[in-house]
């Protein structure tokens, strides 16, 4: 009787911990997100989308490294969900609504055609290089690589994702813009101190974010066995924490009738996903010899061709209504209920 006492006191311990690490845990993304916020005001768009999108990318990448390391079973499998959960998030999941929430309040909403179509282009080749190439590869079963395969692949995504920034920052940012934009007058732009500031905090959030996100690998690795869910839910879950906060930004930026800003960041964060994650798993795999599964699912690789697919149509003409945004969460449905019930 006292023994089970004991542990029953010792198990409410552990679970009011979690849930205080949890509580924490998100109040860090979002005091991330927060502080790359203000950096993004201070430094202009694109740039502004850029820090977020990095920002995000680096908490994202923290949450895979961890659970990588704690050597969970599925561990290998971690970074080919999350980031898959990741793209069907921001274009599906985000786009959607943020086009039916802006198509509805403003009509035909407008953006810079030349920029999409360069980031929906960049974002399909590293898509299916990196999770639908490895299912046909012979070296060895798929969906994995071999070392060459994957030092190439993790190579390739971050040139290309380093060739996009250039476009975007430097050789074509025109491209990114809003075609009335009238960028932050001085007065209306964080000061330099508060700027200097906000680094700083950003800093520390993601270091949190690092160490709280260690500290829950392994309870959230026992909840989705516990609860009888496919192991892919927890890529699921990893992603949408990491997007919930600049999700609400594109939002918010399309119901203002800012949606340039909303694409920006969605495919910034799209893009960053693959191209910044990538290349730091895959170093982390071969450095500690760890196995890393990319390769996707059929029905996972069906519903990413199709996301491309209506995503170039959707954003192929530079106007977008209501009715492309239903057509996204229709997809983005689909990804919910397969990743539940497979």
């Amino acid at each position: 009787m006292v023994g089970a006492s004991l542990t029953g006191l010792l198990q409410a311990k552990s679970g009011l911990v979690i849930t205080m690490a949890a509580a924490l845990l998100g109040g860090a993304v979002f005091s991330a997100v927060h502080h790359a916020e203000i950096l993004a005001a201070r430094l202009g768009e694109p740039f502004g989308s850029i820090v977020l999108a990095i920002a995000v990318t680096s908490i994202e990448v923290a949450l895979i490294v961890s659970i990588m390391l704690s050597g969970a079973h599925g561990s290998e499998e971690v970074a080919r969900d999350t980031v898959f959960s990741a793209i069907m998030i921001v274009l599906n999941g985000v786009v959607g609504v943020c086009l039916v929430l802006g198509g509805n309040r403003h009509g035909e909403q407008t953006f810079q055609l030349h920029g999409a179509s360069a980031a929906l282009a960049v974002l399909g080749t590293l898509s299916l290089l990196v999770m639908v190439l490895p299912n046909f590869t012979q070296s060895v079963p798929g969906p994995n690589f071999t070392s060459a395969q994957l030092i190439y692949v993790a190579a390739i995504s971050l040139v290309l994702y380093a060739a996009f920034i250039f476009v975007q920052t430097i050789r074509h940012r025109d491209y990114f813009l809003e075609a009335t934009d009238d960028e932050h007058e001085p007065s209306q732009r964080p000061g330099v101190a508060l700027a200097s500031e906000s680094l700083a905090l950003l800093l520390v959030s993601l270091v949190s974010v690092v160490l709280l996100a260690k500290m829950l690998s392994y309870p959230l690795d026992e909840a989705i066995q516990a609860a009888g869910l496919p192991r892919a839910v927890v890529g699921v879950i990893i992603a949408a924490i990491v997007l919930l906060p600049e999700g609400i930004a594109s939002v918010r930026a399309a119901l203002v009738n800012r949606l340039q800003n909303s694409i920006n960041l969605v495919l910034g964060s799209a893009l960053a996903s693959i191209g910044l994650t990538i290349p730091v798993v895959a170093g982390v795999s071969l450095l500690l010899g760890k196995q890393l599964a990319l390769g996707l699912t059929p029905e996972s690789m069906i519903l990413l061709a199709l996301t491309l697919f209506v995503g170039t149509l959707t954003l192929g003409t530079g106007r977008t209504t209501l009715l492309h945004g239903m057509i996204h969460l229709g997809i983005f449905g689909a990804f919910l209920l397969l990743s539940i019930v497979p």
